[in-house]
């Protein structure tokens, strides 16, 4: 984790969030959420501490993105939860890269 210098003060240690996508290694299923420590969350899922994942144990990551605030953290967990979100983990999870659409971008027609 990096360190930000704030004008007249010493080094302060600024807190990075994770977004992190699980897959079950035990049936098709994904879960997404964020954390402030990846390795002690991945704990907590296989251990069974987080009753939404409790039943598909084990959980391996298959994607996670770094974020600065808790506010960014939140919002890129709800895109990865939503349907555009969902049609991007899938082409993740097969191989492929994701497809973001810029704000302000035409659809692309297919012939």
């Amino acid at each position: 984790m990096g360190c930000v210098r704030s004008p007249g003060r010493n080094r302060v240690p600024r807190l990075m969030y994770t977004v992190y996508v699980l897959k079950s290694r035990k049936i098709a299923r994904t879960y997404v959420g964020f954390t402030s420590d990846i390795n002690k969350r991945l704990a907590d899922h296989n251990n069974g501490r987080v009753s939404a994942t409790k039943a598909h144990r084990p959980w391996v990551i298959v994607y996670t993105e770094e974020c600065e605030s808790l506010a960014s953290a939140k919002n890129r967990e709800l895109y990865w939860k939503s349907g555009a979100g969902r049609r991007n983990l899938g082409l993740i999870l097969n191989g492929f890269p994701p497809r973001f659409k810029k704000r302000g971008e035409a659809r692309s027609n297919f012939i």
